[in-house]
């Protein structure tokens, strides 16, 4: 009897377990978000060629510098430097996939920037809180990174001499994006936002983005860029999730009045 007893207390607790956790987390079920962010203009802009006054020797050894606010492939008007991450409708805490790093294996993993030739690269960055903001310097010449944050972000001004790095943190899920510039070289611009998920990503060369091993149901995609939201705004548009599918959410259309 008293055997019994303690099975029926595993089994009863094993249901509490069960009825309180995600449905997708539980089952196991995930699945991947595709699309593409497209310029939605009628004509692509022509890269905008920077005013280059400063260290021009340094600055321009690799030739002419072009600023990342739109850049255009003009093959198939795919956007780069947007980002997409999920969001819960509901404002629940996301699942995450098992072959993510925990949030604790996280906590103070690396992620890097770098000035190499007057120009921030990555132009957009995203991180999981806990994780590392190395701000890396391999010019020749002097450079410097101020961080203007809204929230518990960094607000630094920080000079870092040539071929040096220096960590910034903490970083934490705010809902506005920091803006990092050189005060040295005033054209150089670059952006940071972290995350309490993995579900987010930067658009490559062809305005492309995946998402890996999301949850499957039904969640929302912010779309940012650095001249606003795109489509949804703050709340996103809806993306359904199948389990061991893939929700192509197609060509996403974007224009700076967004």
């Amino acid at each position: 009897m008293g055997r019994f007893v303690v099975t029926l207390g595993a089994l009863v607790l094993s249901c509490l377990i069960w009825s309180t956790a995600s449905p997708a987390a539980a089952a196991g079920d995930w699945g991947d978000v595709v699309g593409a962010i497209v310029w939605g203009g009628d004509k692509v802009p022509e890269p905008e060629k920077l005013k280059v006054d400063k260290d021009e020797k340094s600055c321009l050894a690799k030739g002419p510098l072009f600023s990342d606010r739109f850049v255009i492939n003009g093959k198939n008007k795919g956007v780069r430097w947007v980002m997409v991450w999920l969001i819960d409708p509901e404002g629940k805490a996301i699942p995450i996939h098992p072959d993510y790093p925990t949030a604790a294996a996280v906590k103070g993993t690396k992620v890097t920037i770098d000035q190499p030739c007057c120009m921030f690269e990555p132009h957009l960055v995203g991180l999981r809180e806990g994780q590392v903001l190395v701000a890396k310097n391999t010019a020749d010449i002097v450079h410097n990174y101020k961080l203007d944050s809204i929230g518990k972000n960094p607000n630094v001004n920080i000079l870092i001499p040539a071929g040096k790095e220096v960590e910034i943190d903490p970083w934490f899920a705010e809902k506005s994006a920091t803006t990092g510039s050189c005060t040295i070289h005033p054209w150089m611009k670059m952006y940071v936002r972290a995350f309490k998920h993995p579900y987010f990503a930067v658009t490559d060369a062809d305005g492309k983005f995946v998402l890996s091993k999301a949850p499957a149901g039904k969640y929302r995609m912010v779309i940012w860029h650095e001249e606003g939201y795109v489509t949804g705004g703050k709340n996103g548009i809806e993306v359904d999730i199948p389990a061991g599918g893939k929700a192509d959410v197609g060509e996403i259309k974007f224009k700076p009045s967004e």
